[in-house]
């Protein structure tokens, strides 16, 4: 899996539908524009996603907004509309993205070759329109499901092109940042807000509130995240963090708690053990289960064993550093794998 020998400097587009997807192309890119590849990043505004592009110092171009569900294929074939119309213009190599519906439409229509990055098998309407038109589909090989003779499948996961111990360095002053210091043990519980394709009939907490009193009987702190608005008689725990500085938080919190999937499996590659309560059950979850980083629940009784599950760690007399140790070694720099996939032929 090498770059094509001698290859001269190619034009990239990378489009970008969530944070996540920020944190996983960052060292992509700059590493590409090391090189002195053409790089050229559009994004469909969710969240916090914008605010991470200005953070890191990107340029970007706007496709479109996220809106309700209902508006869904109107605002996608808009989307598609303004990204042909970009790519004419710009006559890419190759185009990127993770799920890559609009990549892989948008990519046979102006030369370009598409190669797109998925870890969420339960994704299934976007995976099932977009997969059959890419002309490659990266999947950790841990991921569940066939895709076909385009499927190239990697020993790594997502979290590993940004959190991979060779590129990122928690920062403890992030600590002070949420009215913490190095002696308090804390908890991060991230609850979620519903509103993707693939959260339609998926469910985490029955009731966020107590969640956050039981898990401070342990004698913790928990700070709040949310994609929504925090329950009030909680709401005080919620944190004003800047998107970027997420990750340095996770890293020094004694235990993630949450309905997140992206958070779970950030917080279990950084060595702080998680537990997911979440309906979903990807392949990654399964692979950091195993290593005893990840610890999801997804059942009808998962509020309960979650709850159960994180007061139990929080006593555990375990070295997760090492166990995080192992999980790396055993797995790939994921940026690496993305920067030759993305230069070769």
């Amino acid at each position: 899996m090498a770059p094509a020998a001698g290859a001269g400097s190619r034009t990239v587009v990378v489009t970008i539908q969530h944070p996540a997807h920020v944190h996983f192309y960052k060292h992509t890119i700059r590493e590409l524009e090391r090189r002195n590849h053409d790089v050229h990043l559009f994004v469909v505004s969710k969240d916090v996603a914008t605010d991470l592009l200005d953070a890191y110092g990107f340029e970007y171009e706007v496709l479109g907004e996220r809106g309700p569900r209902y508006t869904l294929p109107a605002r996608q074939a808009a989307v598609e509309y303004r990204l042909w119309r970009a790519a004419r213009r710009l006559q890419p190599d190759v185009m990127t993205a993770i799920g890559g519906v609009a990549v892989s439409h948008v990519a046979p229509l102006v030369g370009a070759r598409s190669v797109v990055f998925t870890d969420t098998e339960h994704a299934t309407v976007s995976n099932r329109i977009a997969f059959p038109f890419a002309d490659e589909v990266l999947t950790p090989d841990c991921y569940d499901a066939d895709h076909g003779s385009n499927q190239v499948r990697y020993a790594g996961c997502h979290e590993l092109a940004y959190l991979h111990p060779d590129r990122f360095r928690p920062d403890p002053s992030v600590l002070g940042e949420v009215g913490l210091t190095r002696d308090d043990r804390f908890v991060v519980l991230r609850h979620g807000g519903w509103g993707a394709v693939h959260d339609v009939g998926d469910g985490g907490f029955d009731d966020v509130a107590e969640v956050v009193h039981r898990i401070e009987s342990a004698g913790v702190d928990v700070v709040l995240s949310s994609e929504s608005t925090h329950p009030p008689e909680v709401a005080d725990r919620g944190i004003d963090l800047e998107p970027d500085r997420m990750h340095d938080l996770l890293a020094y919190a004694d235990l993630f708690v949450g309905e997140s999937g992206t958070m779970s499996l950030e917080s279990a590659v950084l060595g702080t053990p998680a537990v997911y309560i979440h309906t979903a059950r990807p392949g990654i979850v399964d692979r950091l289960d195993r290593y005893g980083l990840l610890y999801p629940f997804h059942d009808d009784n998962r509020h309960e064993q979650g709850i159960e599950t994180a007061i139990e760690l929080l006593s555990a007399n375990v070295d997760w550093a090492d166990r995080r140790d192992e999980f790396v070694d055993d797995h790939v720099d994921t940026t690496e794998v993305v920067v030759n996939r993305l230069l070769f032929d």
